[in-house]
């Protein structure tokens, strides 16, 4: 998980009026341009840093879902505004986490769960919402609350990027909520689980996308970060002293040579032929693989507002993947 933001500013809340602590106002981006509005601002981070502090000291903790939320809110709110990003992000995701922490001051319950498209966000990576939406209501939840709630809001922190600079800006976030995705399931599949029996918990799956650049299948066609992805499945089943006992793929194609095209169920079958050679390489048996592919009929990121075409193939790229799914077992 990301860590609680520190500051180098001194504290300043105190002095804040009442209703400018309650609702944290940034200065306008125009205004953003004399070292008293950006120390004003950084007050402003500091005081509502300050308000989730005071919610954790009095018994509420890190790991809660909502405190979780307010946090991360909180984090992205500042990220963007160090990064200079003139948009209505920054603000709307602090009024989010503003918004979180006013409820949990008053009390109130039930507290909200929903996750505002805010600014605008494209909502990219439907499968990720829906693996985090899985979780919810599940026994798992209690131990897997803190990294859905932070999953949710880089979610919504990609689609920002994803408007404004388009995927190459959008893909870190992605990245990072899909790390925190396997690590909500991970945590869910363990959860309540005494310490000394997860090493024998069983079935338990590991996840990678492979990416593949556009109309293309070969290996070294793969992008360089999605192979990251395989790399920390890996080295995390050398740590836990785990045992490979099937993989899963999945070949799938963007919709660019149109809907239902053979030609992308071709080329999805390619692709899976193409990780599987690959993990063979690696050391995982050939019989312990089994692939499918499915063309374009499972598109997780639309890009219906994108038209030019050079835009538009880089923002369909998480379409251009093959889904691996390592099922796991500790290793006798």
């Amino acid at each position: 998980m990301k860590p609680i933001l520190t500051y180098t500013l001194p504290l300043l809340a105190a002095l804040l009026p009442a209703a400018q602590a309650q609702t944290p106002v940034l200065a306008p981006p125009a205004e953003r341009i004399s070292d008293e509005a950006i120390y004003r601002d950084h007050s402003v981070y500091e005081g509502t840093q300050d308000r989730i502090r005071a919610l954790n000291d009095t018994g509420r903790p890190v790991r809660d879902y909502h405190l979780a939320k307010a946090q991360c809110w909180l984090d992205v709110s500042f990220h963007e505004y160090s990064r200079n990003d003139r948009s209505a992000f920054p603000q709307a995701a602090l009024e989010q986490s503003a918004r979180l922490i006013g409820l949990m001051e008053q009390g109130a319950s039930p507290l909200p769960t929903d996750t505002p498209l805010v600014n605008d966000a494209a909502r990219v990576r439907e499968d990720l919402w829906k693996r985090l939406g899985a979780i919810h209501g599940t026994p798992g939840f209690a131990c897997a609350q803190q990294a859905v709630a932070c999953g949710e809001v880089e979610l919504v922190h990609a689609g920002n990027e994803l408007n404004q600079q388009q995927w190459r800006h959008a893909k870190p976030y992605i990245q990072i909520a899909e790390d925190l995705v396997g690590d909500a399931e991970a945590l869910a599949r363990t959860c309540g689980m005494p310490a000394q029996a997860v090493p024998n918990a069983q079935n338990m799956d590991l996840t990678a996308n492979i990416l593949f650049e556009f109309d293309r299948d070969g290996r070294g066609d793969i992008r360089g970060y999605a192979l990251q992805s395989l790399d920390r499945a890996f080295a995390r089943i050398r740590e836990e002293g785990l045992r490979i006992d099937s993989v899963a793929l999945e070949g799938h194609a963007d919709r660019l040579q149109g809907r239902g095209a053979q030609y992308n169920v071709d080329l999805s079958k390619r692709r899976a032929e193409t990780v599987r050679a690959l993990l063979i390489e690696r050391g995982v048996p050939a019989d312990s693989i089994r692939y499918q592919y499915k063309g374009d009929t499972e598109q997780v990121q639309d890009c219906s507002g994108v038209r030019q075409p050079e835009a538009l193939r880089e923002c369909l790229l998480p379409n251009r993947r093959v889904a691996v799914v390592f099922q796991v077992s500790p290793a006798p």
